[in-house]
């Protein structure tokens, strides 16, 4: 499986671990997994990511959008 890439991340993105790349096609598929944490903008052209997980329970729902996301435009730095 391809995964966002780091270099691609929308600079809307909050600072952390998670992100959402260029590849976003606004499914909203991550924003129904983990309201929590993704967003669409404003003008609806992608997601991003408004929250970082904290908390196993959270980390393991960003991790089900990122598995879920069917453009692979999620990614986690774990750098």
């Amino acid at each position: 499986m391809q995964m966002a890439q780091l270099a691609d991340r929308y600079d809307d993105n909050i600072t952390g671990p998670y992100y959402v790349d260029y590849e976003c096609i606004a499914c909203d598929t991550c924003t129904n997994m983990a309201k929590k944490h993704f967003k669409l903008t404003d003008n609806f052209d992608h997601a991003i990511v408004f929250q970082q997980p904290i908390g196993a329970e959270e980390i393991q729902l960003c991790q089900d959008a990122l598995d879920a996301c069917p453009v692979d435009a999620i990614g986690v730095y774990n750098g």
